[in-house]
């Protein structure tokens, strides 16, 4: 291996041919779509990192966050006072919530109308940059009913700021106008917050799948969305319930995300009713306030399946075929990593004690909304493809703004 790399090191400050990844593909049984990955991180330094790898000895810390269970709570204790500081209501913990874990652009961008504003600019951006790809979708689009135009722009947006970051500050401006607040974080976790006040917002720039009848009527709401950026394993428990503990009232807890399925396809979206917790051992039965005819009608392609049972693993890499065929045969088809931990802190919201341990556990009692949905991002049983091992790009975008979409129209709906 170390000479192979050697040899392909002629040219330093040069990218690696296509001839030289497809030896070291072969060579390291590494299949080219993930050589091809590392060759996109590190650009022409890829051959020497790979040669630094393969000649240097190197031993690996692990430092812990925090080492007990008080230790994470007061870590979240003091990423939540952060939060606090820079939350611009001074009755926001006696004002109605929602509650929702997703990314931090699809809700921002459905409600502030910055991308659709800006069109014709993207527009120009694609021809300029010869997007050519990107630009026989867009016309594509203009000539079929529901077929993406507006997530197109999404997409197109986040390229654009890409090439041009100083343009972040001023979409981060218009979305402060619209009533949506990001809460940059300074301590502890890396999870990111969106505070959105109901009735700041312009409904007029909203994306139009989200017009529902009387959607005036949101100016006369007090309400708040509290949007966090995934948080992942036993850190969605501890932050759920710092949150919940300084509000007074919880109108719908929602968790949207990357899921990986057994049984479907990339872009796929999963409606469970049923979550096993590998944390907790429990097995959570509950109402899920989804349906699959509220996410049909913005999914271009892929396919809805209600009634699923998924599973909350411990980490994205700990799943091999052995592991996941046993929970597969129990009827076990989507995986992800957070919506234990929530259903655990919920237990808790409706009992006036912890929650249980290896138990079988009804919450269809919840006195406000709990919703969850899971679009396909991994199929763990195709080699290689573990949870959160791929990269969705644009193909992605289907899939996680119709289930946005219906996040956010479930939510309006209640205060119209």
């Amino acid at each position: 291996m170390i000479e192979l790399l050697r040899d392909l090191n002629v040219g330093l400050n040069e990218a690696p041919t296509e001839q030289a990844m497809a030896q070291l593909s072969a060579l390291t049984n590494i299949p080219n779509h993930h050589i091809d990955r590392l060759g996109q991180i590190w650009g022409a330094q890829t051959l020497r990192t790979l040669l630094d790898i393969a000649e240097t000895k190197l031993e690996l810390n692990i430092r812990l966050l925090a080492g007990s269970l008080a230790d994470y709570g007061r870590a979240v204790r003091y990423w939540w006072r952060n939060v606090e500081t820079e939350i611009p209501f001074d009755d926001y913990s006696e004002r109605p919530t929602y509650f929702v874990s997703s990314n931090t652009h699809t809700l921002a961008n459905l409600l502030s109308g910055y991308a659709l504003a800006r069109e014709a600019e993207l527009v120009k951006f694609m021809a300029d940059n010869d997007l050519r790809e990107l630009q026989d979708l867009y016309q594509i689009t203009l000539g079929a009913q529901g077929a993406g135009r507006e997530n197109l722009l999404y997409y197109i947006l986040k390229k654009f700021e890409q090439q041009y970051p100083d343009q972040i500050e001023e979409r981060i401006q218009h979305e402060r106008q619209q009533g949506i607040y990001r809460i940059a974080v300074r301590h502890t976790f890396d999870i990111e917050v969106q505070l959105i006040a109901l009735n700041q917002l312009a409904s007029d720039t909203f994306d139009g799948r989200l017009l529902l009848p009387q959607i005036d009527h949101l100016k006369r709401s007090d309400a708040l969305i509290i949007n966090i950026d995934y948080p992942l394993g036993m850190a969605a428990n501890l932050i759920l319930e710092e949150i919940v503990y300084n509000l007074q009232e919880i109108r719908g807890i929602f968790s949207i995300g990357k899921a990986a399925t057994l049984n479907g396809r990339i872009g796929d979206v999963m409606i469970p009713s049923v979550i096993h917790d590998e944390h907790s051992l429990n097995t959570y039965l509950f109402d899920n306030c989804f349906v699959a005819e509220e996410v049909v009608p913005y999914l271009q392609d892929g396919s809805v399946m209600d009634n699923q049972k998924a599973i909350t693993v411990l980490g994205t890499f700990l799943q091999n075929e052995d592991y996941m065929s046993v929970f597969y045969e129990e009827g076990y088809t989507d995986m992800e990593m957070e919506g234990g931990p929530f259903l655990s802190t919920i237990y808790e919201m409706v009992r006036p004690k912890r929650h249980p341990h290896n138990e079988v556990v009804d919450l269809h009692n919840a006195p406000f909304l709990v919703g969850f949905l899971h679009y396909a991002s991994d199929t763990p049983f195709s080699k290689g493809n573990n949870l959160g091992s791929r990269s969705l790009s644009f193909s992605g975008m289907d899939s996680s703004y119709a289930v946005a979409i219906a996040t956010l129209r479930k939510i309006i709906a209640s205060e119209v």
